[in-house]
């Protein structure tokens, strides 16, 4: 559910289509939507229970609050954690007092487009080149190499074997940067003895049909070749 369809709005709908993931958009002018093709809409205010009801948030994995101002989306995050107890939560802030308070009412990340604005121009002037690479790996228009994050389940293969073990790099020509555990630790650039367990999240980079074969074997649904 994305609410707010204004400049960032229209900018994450773009990069959900391109990753082909479902989404609808609670937007409370019309105006900013009727010329759209091929979006799925609801002219309404996203602050409202009923509203948020209409658009399913009840099933829904995700809600993405970009209302203008931190009232609104402090709203949209203490009603979507009250009617899904479950859902991911992504509010955004005007600032960093907004941000730990949107935290603290629920919401899983707070962003400040500003602050990470402002950082990644810094970062462009200082560090072009990993940005260039950050870029490359991360982009959608950037189809032959990707960074995607694979959850291993309990039934996989994969689990118990180390990163060596698993021949993830030799068979699928995937590179694993960093591991997240179940516990939320995070393990940047693993080593070859790094053990994969179950519910951890794989970070890995290569190909786009690479990656979703990984994605395959860490559900169990495939085996490595």
């Amino acid at each position: 559910i994305v609410c707010g369809y204004g400049r960032m709005g229209k900018i994450l709908c773009k990069e959900f289509k391109a990753n082909n993931v479902d989404f609808v958009v609670i937007e409370k002018f019309e105006e900013n939507v009727k010329d759209e093709e091929d979006l799925l809409y609801i002219i309404g205010d996203a602050t409202k229970d009923e509203i948020l009801k209409s658009v399913g948030i009840k099933r829904a994995k995700g809600i993405i609050s970009l209302l203008p101002s931190d009232a609104e989306n402090l709203y949209v995050v203490v009603s979507a954690r009250f009617l899904n107890p479950e859902i991911f939560i992504v509010a955004r802030a005007t600032d960093e007092e907004a941000r730990i308070k949107l935290k603290m009412a629920g919401a899983n990340k707070a962003i400040c487009p500003y602050y990470i604005g402002g950082l990644r121009i810094a970062q462009s002037v200082l560090r072009p080149n990993v940005i260039d690479f950050l870029e490359f790996a991360t982009g959608s228009e950037f189809k032959d190499i990707q960074m995607e994050e694979i959850l291993v389940s309990r039934n996989s293969k994969l689990v118990g074997k180390t990163l060596k073990e698993a021949k993830i790099g030799e068979k699928l020509r995937v590179l694993i940067v960093g591991i997240k555990r179940a516990d939320g630790k995070i393990e940047f650039n693993p080593s070859a003895d790094t053990i994969i367990k179950a519910e951890d999240i794989i970070i890995g980079i290569g190909n786009s049909e690479n990656l979703n074969l990984l994605s395959q074997i860490s559900i169990g649904e495939k085996e490595m070749l």
